[in-house]
């Protein structure tokens, strides 16, 4: 079997893209930009997840998402002056938010790298919607620079964080992230988030195989019975640069049978609509645990995301090769209605399927999995995961 770790040789440094290249956002439709009910995509899919990068850059190098191969010390990240402000943020979230956005996940990268995330998190955190509700408001990290600053994000009003952590096993963990962080510092930012009210939390495993799939066991025993939800992730094919191959997924069935051989689990319905996990329960009364199957099994169906980039660009899919340049639109002077009506057109003309064409296409002749990708009618290398976060 090949190294699930494998990096082609000589990989096209991904670069983010230009001006230039990236779509204008459509203008609104003829007259204001008020709708009465949710905003709806082409396919029905209401407007609910915003997923906003704060930074391009993180402290690990794990080959699924950020190989050193290609985001080595030549690689050029974004120039601050590229980046999003607070303000901007802030902004663009507000008018989000009155469109039926429900819930705010910040992401990067490592976002915990982005300097005085507190001042962004103070803002975002006393948004309402238009029914006076509070936004859910979420940071996805790697944890390892948790530990101090958990307490600060806190009390500037975060909810809960979900962590990243594909191994218990200190060498194992320590190959996959590639940057010598020892799992001992990822634990210790999930015990500050703990004692400080970060939760619910959710640690996200992502299962390759032949390279952590013998730790999927040890993870489970371990986040049993600490109210900690344990989600396995299906290796992806997002972007360009991490050698993807379908051979080195595990399937959740397959996860799942595993956990099964050890675990009394029984299927638990989905909290909430466009919920990317399937749940199980402990029948002891040991938690959850989640698998995210966006390879097998895709939930582009009931998909309700939208992902802004550290550089302002709007990507209606994870696997998308083009964003939409919103920052132009804002730093260009315009209105909050000419935003707003950017927005909701963008939304109304949405009917991106990624995992699902891939599913359909993505055969073999016999039946075995091939590497056919589907025709988006885009062309060029699809977007990094770092550039626009998970």
């Amino acid at each position: 079997m090949r190294d699930a770790r494998f990096i082609p040789l000589k990989p096209e440094r991904p670069q983010a893209p230009t001006g230039d290249s990236a779509l204008p956002l459509p203008a609104p439709a003829s007259g204001p930009a008020t709708h009465e009910g949710p905003a709806l995509d082409r396919l029905s899919r209401p407007l609910r997840d915003l997923r906003i990068s704060v930074t391009d850059r993180c402290n690990f190098r794990c080959g699924y998402c950020m190989p050193r191969s290609v985001y080595g010390p030549g690689h050029r990240f974004l120039p601050h002056q590229a980046l999003l402000s607070f303000e901007e943020i802030e902004r663009i979230s507000r008018i989000f938010v009155s469109l039926g956005v429900r819930k705010l996940r910040l992401t990067g990268g490592e976002p915990l790298m982005r300097k005085q995330l507190e001042r962004l998190i103070e803002p975002l955190s006393a948004l309402r919607t238009p029914a006076g509700e509070p936004v859910d408001l979420t940071l996805t990290t790697n944890a390892s620079l948790l530990a101090r600053q958990a307490a600060m994000l806190k009390a500037a009003g975060l909810n809960r964080v979900t962590i990243s952590l594909d191994a218990l096993d200190d060498a194992v963990f320590q190959r996959m992230n590639d940057a010598g962080v020892e799992v001992r510092q990822v634990l210790e930012g999930i015990e500050a988030a703990q004692r400080v009210g970060l939760g619910p939390i959710k640690v996200n495993m992502v299962v390759q195989r032949g390279v952590n799939e013998h730790q999927i066991l040890p993870m489970a025993r371990h986040f049993r019975h600490t109210g900690i939800e344990l989600r396995f992730i299906e290796y992806m094919d997002v972007g360009s640069t991490n050698g993807w191959q379908r051979d080195q997924v595990l399937p959740s069935a397959d996860v799942l049978q595993r956990l099964h051989e050890a675990f009394e689990l029984q299927a638990m319905p989905a909290a909430s609509p466009g919920e990317t996990a399937q749940r199980h329960a402990y029948t002891d009364g040991g938690g959850t645990i989640g698998l995210i199957s966006s390879v097998t099994q895709a939930f582009c169906g009931d998909c309700n995301r939208l992902r802004l980039s550290t550089d302002g660009r709007l990507y209606t899919c994870l696997f998308a090769r083009q964003g939409h340049d919103l920052r132009a639109v804002l730093r260009a002077g315009a209105g909050d209605d000419e935003v707003r009506g950017r927005l909701l057109s963008l939304w109304q003309l949405r009917e991106d399927r990624y995992s699902a064409l891939r599913g359909a296409q993505g055969q073999a002749p016999d039946g075995h999995s091939g590497t056919t990708e589907p025709d988006l009618g885009q062309s060029g290398q699809r977007i990094e995961m770092s550039y626009i976060g998970g």
